[in-house]
């Protein structure tokens, strides 16, 4: 259990955290306008633990539109791995993608591979937003235990990576710091909730820079990982990008910072700030 904990900081935190504003609506399909992002954008990040150096994670959407479901999608991918001595004891490869409507910016289909140490798991979620289900397909480490299920979900439903981009289409400047955004998703054959809180607007120092950001604070369940309700924040770019520029966690084995140092393709100019 405890090497489990130890994974979740290095490669899942950058999603799980990122994921943290779309909420359900009566309609069963939507128009979402998207000025934040676009074909080819990519952010890399650093996963520190501590002091240490433990990870890398790279955020990128493809150059072409695919389509899934005869519906256009952007391919959306995410790529966690462990370094050094991490890597040693851990050894993180994972892959997660999310085919996303580029109308109403909802997942037509999540994929996700998972090595971690000798665990493997791949999964394959097609999503009905019409009947409001999701088809799930996984595989465990014996490629012929083949799981498969099909689960009600609420309307307008995210998966982690999908979620994360939608966040970045919503506008922060009429909201007050405190105000509480309601969150739904799908994710492990679960649908879970979960509130967050809007912060407000701060600067940050990264490797790519120092930032103008917004900040966002996921509520969390009483847990064994996480230092409280307000362990974990997340900074968004504050101009048009919306990029996640920085991530930090206070959990109960060590600190964790998720730190953007490079990035191309971004639809508009980063807000950066001049330094002497």
């Amino acid at each position: 259990m405890i090497r489990r904990w130890l994974l979740f900081p290095v490669c899942a935190l950058p999603l799980a955290a990122v994921l943290t504003a779309f909420g359900p609506s009566s309609e069963p399909t939507r128009t979402v306008p998207n000025t934040s992002f676009e074909r080819g954008e990519v952010l890399q990040y650093k996963v520190h633990y501590g002091l240490i150096n433990a990870a890398e994670a790279t955020i990128e959407v493809d150059n072409a539109v695919h389509k899934v479901n005869e519906r256009p999608c952007y391919r959306a991918t995410v790529t966690g791995r462990t370094l050094g001595s991490f890597d040693y004891f851990l050894r993180i490869r994972d892959t997660w993608r999310s085919y996303i409507d580029t109308t109403s910016i909802l997942p037509q289909r999540f994929f996700r591979n998972i090595e971690e140490k000798s665990y493997r798991k791949r999964e394959t979620v097609d999503f009905d937003h019409v009947r409001d289900v999701a088809n799930v397909e996984s595989h465990k480490k014996d490629k012929n235990d083949v799981k498969k299920g099909t689960f009600k979900t609420p309307n307008n439903v995210q998966d982690l990576v999908s979620g994360f981009y939608f966040l970045r289409t919503l506008n922060y400047d009429q909201r007050r710091p405190g105000e509480v955004i309601k969150v739904q998703g799908f994710f492990d054959e679960d649908v879970f909730t979960m509130d967050v809180i809007y912060k407000g607007r701060e600067t940050v120092e990264t490797k790519a820079g120092v930032i103008r950001a917004i900040r966002l604070v996921p509520k969390m369940p009483s847990n064994k990982l996480f230092k409280g309700e307000n362990a974990i924040s997340v900074y968004l770019s504050d101009d048009r990008n919306k990029i996640p520029v920085l991530i930090q966690a206070e959990m109960f084995v060590g600190s964790v910072k998720v730190d953007m140092f490079k990035y191309k393709g971004l639809r508009n100019r980063l807000n950066l700030v001049a330094t002497n």
